[in-house]
């Protein structure tokens, strides 16, 4: 019994006494992320789509991928010709429009109240992406159409690289509709 005591001590000290210093809470930022999703969203720039990158705090699916793209193009962008069909959620046209009609027309602020419902209304089910505009997001252009549609497909090939894209259907606030297949889209 002596002798398992006698063992058995100096295990314990080595097992207590591992080299590793005993600390508290060290405060060193916040807690890993992980890689942070980042999306293409699609502009003009001379008459053809450009994609460009865009990262967001949560998953991205089709309806957050849009209201990203809702977002328009930064002031450097501008500042490199990119365009927007689209009109950025929360903004009306000013009074001066461009007299040459192109869709990056200068915004101005909503009235408060104007845009209970928002511009858009994305829904995703087993059949597809379907994207409603109200009259708040503006006319539905070519080039709207386009914007989405890629932004939209480009979100599905990124969750399931393998599956067949779900069919993209665009309605304007008229109620015209528009089926976009990507073939417009940019090669990534």
């Amino acid at each position: 019994m002596r002798r398992i005591a006698l063992l058995a001590v100096p295990a314990l000290f080595g097992l207590a006494s591992c080299g590793i210093p005993e600390t508290g809470v060290v405060e060193a930022g916040g807690p890993a992320g992980g890689v942070v999703p980042t999306i293409r969203v699609y502009f003009a720039a001379d008459g053809a789509l450009v994609a460009v990158s865009r990262t967001s705090t949560s998953m991205i699916d089709a309806e957050s991928a849009v209201e990203l793209l809702l977002q328009g193009p930064t002031d450097a962008e501008r500042a490199k010709g990119l365009t927007t069909g689209l009109r950025p959620p929360g903004m009306l046209p000013t009074l001066a429009p461009d007299p040459w009609g192109t869709p990056d027309a200068s915004y101005g602020p909503v009235p408060e109240g104007l845009l209970a419902a928002g511009p858009v209304r994305v829904t995703t089910d087993d059949k597809g992406v379907s994207i409603e505009l109200t009259a708040a997001a503006g006319e539905l252009s070519g080039l709207a159409v386009d914007q989405l549609t890629c932004t939209v497909l480009g979100v599905q090939r990124l969750a399931a690289p393998s599956a067949e894209p779900l069919p993209v259907t665009v309605t304007g606030p008229d109620g015209r509709r528009a089926e976009g297949g990507g073939a417009s889209c940019p090669e990534r």
